[in-house]
């Protein structure tokens, strides 16, 4: 009967769903089928942006219902009946080990990337169209665009800074994958060809996907960015005295012997991320100092293990609810990403009485225990692809002169422009060593960060001298652009049109349902015919229509809105064990007096929010006028057109 039942209501519900997602709906269950007929009739409409607050949260919630139902994908075998004692390990280990009670591997350096998509066999495609096509027609950087007021370079730098926290592919040391450049743009290229390593594939044992990608960076919100992945970068990193991290007195990063930065995550960086890698160990050696005062008796191990998990919760504070409230700037976005840490009952009522009722009216942070949706917690390939943003850094970082009174608006008179080159790798080292913390501070906080958008690209990560894990440059120059197309390919990421339908998100027909811009229509076509399904994801991404106050696409906000919710719901540091017993009574009340990193630069250099900050939030642009009041109640709020 059961059957019958379900048979005829997905031949009705299949009237007024897109035949694109008949199949998905006849695997639901009979609620699910109703909630996505729901946010389906919406997205046909293409208004969910802009409902009344309250509604829009209604709506993300059940897409964001599906998405767990449907769209998280374990890789590799789950451990059955094996489960340790939270008390056993009341702190954050070195690789990421002991965090879920019923996984003692899940999240830990090593672990399997998981999937929101299953994988999409690319072989065959992997050259077609051409990388270096791609890139040089439809990504170089033609002229800079940038994102006006709404976000600055220190923003540009924070979500780097996440990701050298999250994810990072083992590669294949073995062999060499080459990119010869196509008589077409070879001109155009700056190189005629290069070389990499391919991403090592590791077998399942498992029969739905039989090979994976493992993550040499712990995927936990767990500050490995200044801690490490490992036992082995931790020691190095270490005083060892009072619990506290390595910093130079100048308050940047100090450099070893052979002049290589002495931080958790070092591949790849570049002065933006090592400002903040920097800032950070300062707030930890904060943290050591004051837990030393509240609790003499701890020691050098104990004062660590506290500070690591205040330090890691006030990260993951501040990207929830000022980083990514600047990055989706609406009043929709701001009720959302308060109500995952304080609940939809807010923070005066969770400060007053505690979590109280679930998710929904508590928050995600302080849950009676993690949820993981019956799959073992990782980040996934997808939520990889959807975070490559190198079109938000600029050609040159505008140097601000921090020794003259301050202009209108707390501006600072420009001082000069230093090129970008200049502040990556080991060259970026020793500039930001010449020009200091605050001036590198101040100048990127009034400096507005690249938009995401086609021929955006930076021209000079074409050229780009690639690092190893332990921070030494690599012989082989790589076309960072034209990589990140093939990467996608290599490791079975869904092209543009396939990753939306899996996300239960309207495909496009034709380009012109992509973008409204005849040049980009036209080049599209040239490089990709009129087959719309062979449009690669990033591109697709940086061509998608934004919505009002988005800096990234719908598509990538998808992936975002799912995979934000996990790491702080699959995560014990922030459900079960976020406490006082776990923090200590002065470390929780550190992470709940926090709330944006104004207040962790007021701690440690109050002259710059005092001085140069005129905005609400230090990821806006630093000279943009504060956010106006509104009277209106939140979550009573209309969006403007």
């Amino acid at each position: 009967m059961a059957f019958i039942t379900k048979t005829l209501l997905n031949n009705i519900l299949r009237r007024f769903i897109h035949q694109d997602f008949h199949e998905a709906v006849s695997s639901m269950t009979i609620t699910d089928a109703f909630l996505f007929l729901m946010v389906h009739s919406v997205d046909k409409l293409g208004i969910w942006h802009r409902l009344p607050v309250i509604l829009g949260l209604i709506y993300l919630a059940v897409r964001r219902h599906l998405h767990q139902q449907y769209n998280l994908i374990n890789v590799g075998k789950t451990p059955s009946g094996v489960r340790f004692s939270p008390g056993d390990y009341p702190y954050r280990t070195a690789d990421g080990s002991y965090n879920d009670p019923f996984n003692e591997g899940a999240g830990s350096q090593g672990s399997f990337f998981g999937r929101n998509i299953m994988p999409v066999h690319q072989t065959d495609k992997l050259m077609k169209p051409d990388p270096m096509v791609v890139a040089t027609k439809l990504l170089t950087r033609t002229q800079y665009k940038d994102t006006d007021k709404q976000f600055n370079m220190i923003a540009a730098s924070w979500i780097q800074f996440m990701i050298h926290d999250w994810i990072d592919h083992m590669e294949n040391t073995n062999q060499k994958v080459e990119l010869i450049a196509p008589k077409e743009v070879a001109n155009k290229c700056p190189l005629s060809s290069f070389k990499f390593y391919p991403t090592r594939e590791f077998p399942t044992g498992f029969y739905d996907i039989k090979s994976g990608a493992k993550n040499i960076r712990t995927p936990w919100w767990d500050g490995s960015v200044i801690y490490g992945s490992n036992k082995e970068r931790l020691q190095k990193v270490r005083t060892f005295t009072d619990g506290k991290l390595k910093i130079s007195e100048d308050g940047l990063l100090q450099q070893d012997e052979d002049g290589i930065p002495i931080s958790g995550d070092i591949r790849n960086s570049w002065a933006g991320v090592s400002t903040l890698q920097a800032l950070f160990i300062k707030e930890h050696n904060a943290v050591c100092d004051t837990l030393k005062k509240e609790y003499p008796d701890l020691n050098d191990e104990e004062l660590y293990r506290y500070a690591r998990l205040v330090t890691s919760a006030v990260i993951a504070k501040i990207h929830t609810i000022d980083w990514t409230v600047e990055l989706l700037k609406t009043d929709m976005l701001l009720a959302g990403m308060r109500a995952n840490w304080y609940g939809l009952l807010g923070k005066k009522f969770k400060d007053t009485f505690g979590h109280v009722g679930g998710s929904s009216l508590g928050g995600l942070v302080g849950l009676r225990k993690p949820v993981n949706h019956a799959v073992p917690y990782s980040l996934t390939e997808e939520f990889t692809s959807v975070y490559r943003l190198h079109q938000l850094l600029p050609d040159s970082i505008h140097l601000r002169n921090i020794n003259v009174a301050p202009g209108p608006n707390k501006s600072p008179p420009l001082l000069e422009e230093v090129p970008m080159p200049e502040s990556i790798g080991h060259k970026g080292e020793n500039t930001l060593s010449q020009i200091g913390f605050t001036r590198q501070f101040v100048s990127m906080g009034h400096q507005a960060c690249g938009a995401l958008e086609l021929w955006n690209y930076p021209s000079w990560l074409r050229d780009l001298v690639a690092q190893d894990v332990d921070g030494k440059d690599r012989p082989d120059h790589v076309d960072l652009a034209a990589l990140e197309i093939y990467r996608d390919r290599e490791r079975k990421v869904a092209r543009y049109n396939q990753f939306r339908r899996a996300l239960l998100l309207i495909p496009i027909s034709k380009w012109e349902d992509l973008t409204e811009d005849k040049n980009a229509i036209e080049v599209l076509k040239d490089v990709y015919g009129d087959d719309v399904e062979e449009l690669d994801l990033m591109v697709g991404l940086m061509a998608e229509k934004k919505i009002k106050g988005f800096a990234i696409s719908e598509t990538a906000f998808i992936v975002f809105l799912l995979m934000a919710t996990r790491r702080l719901e699959a995560d014990r540091f922030f459900t079960s064990d976020f406490n006082e017993e776990t923090y200590t009574k002065k470390g929780f009340e550190w992470v709940n007096t926090t709330e944006s990193l104004k207040d962790v630069l007021d701690r440690h250099y109050p002259e710059i929010p005092k001085k140069w900050i005129n905005s609400t939030s230090a990821f806006s642009v630093w000279d943009s006028p504060p956010n106006a009041p509104n009277p209106i109640p939140l979550y009573l709020r209309f969006p403007t057109s």
